[in-house]
């Protein structure tokens, strides 16, 4: 699938997120709300299951200039602040968007340097500007061939030396089918990529996966250029 058929795609993965930042409900069929993940979605023990601890691959440092493509509201959640890194963002979700830009400049408006409305093959940044760019639970919902187009922007915007830390869904894992189930009818269609297809695509990029992490759901990996 080429990157321009992928427009309805991503107008679907924002409206859903929208939703999910507005705190507007789901309706969901009663088999889906049956599966021992939505359970685990209700009482928000799902969320340390999803989340990549990218910090452990390459933490912040200070005065590092940090790109946190697919966003959401991750300056809120992480310790951006403690790191001291100077901070950007690029998501699709304009609430989230806008959450962002209203609130964080009073949180610390040394670090935080805005975030951009934007799909991540089109990233709204100039070249060789990020010592680290970071991506994480947004992979798995585009297939190999749209991140290739994704991996060619982020090693536009990195400095010579600089990283790439993100997360891909290991199809393996025991709580992916379940878990690809309840995001389609949450709508968000996700993306059973092997692993070393998503090796391979680094590899295509001129990239070097010099440390893995693995997850409950997603396995996160650290590459150089």
């Amino acid at each position: 699938m080429s990157v321009q058929d992928w427009s309805p795609r991503i107008v679907a993965i924002a409206e859903r997120f929208n939703r999910e930042y507005r705190g507007e409900a789901f309706d969901l069929p009663a088999e889906v709300e049956a599966m021992p993940i939505f359970r685990d979605r209700v009482a928000g023990t799902l969320q340390a299951k999803v989340t990549s601890p990218f910090w452990q691959l390459a933490q912040p440092q200070k005065n590092q200039r940090c790109l946190d493509i697919g966003c959401g509201v991750g300056f809120f959640v992480y310790n951006w602040r403690d790191w001291n890194a100077y901070y950007a963002g690029q998501d699709v979700s304009k609430v989230a968007c806008d959450a962002m830009n209203t609130r964080a400049p009073q949180l610390n408006s040394k670090l935080f340097r805005g975030v951009k409305l934007g799909a991540a093959h089109q990233l709204e940044y100039d070249a060789a500007q990020f010592d680290l760019v970071v991506s994480t639970g947004v992979s798995c919902y585009s297939d190999v061939d749209y991140w290739q187009s994704v991996v060619t922007e982020v090693k536009r915007v990195l400095k010579p030396g600089g990283v790439f830390v993100f997360d891909v869904l290991d199809p393996d894992a025991a709580l992916a089918e379940s878990w690809a189930i309840l995001e389609t009818y949450l709508g968000t269609e996700v993306f059973l990529e092997s692993l070393a297809d998503w090796k391979k695509l680094i590899q295509s990029e001129g990239g070097k996966i010099v440390k893995t992490l693995p997850g409950e759901l997603f396995q996160l990996h650290k590459v150089t250029f």
